[in-house]
């Protein structure tokens, strides 16, 4: 029996919901595919057809009671500052997937749903841990010696630790991922000028990629594959923006500093 045939559900509430979830799964690293069935594996079990537009910015839905067709609405919604989380992503798939099998109502829903945008981020020392940990194990893989490491740990540590200030302080991404760039080539840059270590240009070139935007280029790529062409392009636009950003940081820092070698 269709969860609806018992109680009529507005579809106001439902695209308030749908919105909910939908804007933080993008905003948590999510790629549309994944948005889309996740909204539609709870919306089936209301008996609601649920339509979806997303983009990198925002999402727009329509939702239809397939029951009483009058029970219809459209709403947009600009989704949140990104900032991802694979554990988020993780929790409301396994949701959807409770809501399929135990044909949850909407109430318990929202509460559950609720619980979940109370996760904390990710400690920040702690990712800025991790960070610069793997960048100096990428600098060891360029032919950087234990030196160079040691230099593209702590740029990166610190570049990171400038990024997420500025991104607190709700700085526009652009300026954060320059200013990150220009400070960790800083750090690799002066110890590429007294000559610190075997290889400092390894140093230089990666302590760096902690800003990369993966999960976008990944997303982008996955977008496209499944047929979500505008959302894809919105992607790949963002993320060759930051490695403009990246690129732009560092030229600036090394044209400072005065490297001619690079």
């Amino acid at each position: 029996m269709a969860y609806n045939s018992m109680i009529t559900i507005p579809a106001q509430r439902i695209a308030n919901l749908v919105l909910d979830i939908a804007t933080y799964l993008i905003a948590s690293g999510a790629h549309c595919g994944r948005v889309n069935r996740n909204i539609n594996r709870m919306a089936n079990v209301w008996n609601f057809e649920v339509h979806l537009h997303l983009t990198f910015k925002g999402v727009l839905t329509t939702v239809i009671d397939k029951s009483n067709p009058t029970n219809v609405v459209t709403r947009y919604r600009e989704t949140p500052t990104h900032n991802i989380h694979l554990d988020i992503l993780s929790k409301i798939s396994a949701l959807s997937w409770r809501v399929h099998d135990e044909k949850l109502d909407i109430k318990k829903v929202e509460n559950l749903f609720q619980d979940i945008t109370t996760l904390k981020a990710y400690n920040t020392f702690t990712v800025a841990i991790a960070i610069a940990t793997s960048c100096a194990g990428l600098c060891l893989f360029s032919f950087g010696d234990y030196l160079n490491a040691l230099v593209a740990f702590g740029a990166a540590f610190l570049g990171y630790l400038v990024r997420s200030f500025m991104a607190k302080k709700k700085y526009n991404t652009i300026i954060h991922i320059t200013a990150a760039a220009f400070v960790t080539t800083l750090v690799t840059g002066l110890a590429a000028k007294f000559n610190v270590g075997r290889s400092p240009e390894a140093a230089i070139a990666t302590a760096v990629l902690y800003l990369i935007p993966g999960v976008p280029l990944i997303n982008s790529v996955i977008d496209l594959i499944e047929g979500y062409i505008s959302s894809s392009i919105n992607r790949m636009l963002f993320s060759g923006f930051i490695l403009l950003c990246i690129a732009a940081g560092m030229t600036l820092c090394i044209t400072l500093i005065g490297i001619q070698n690079f």
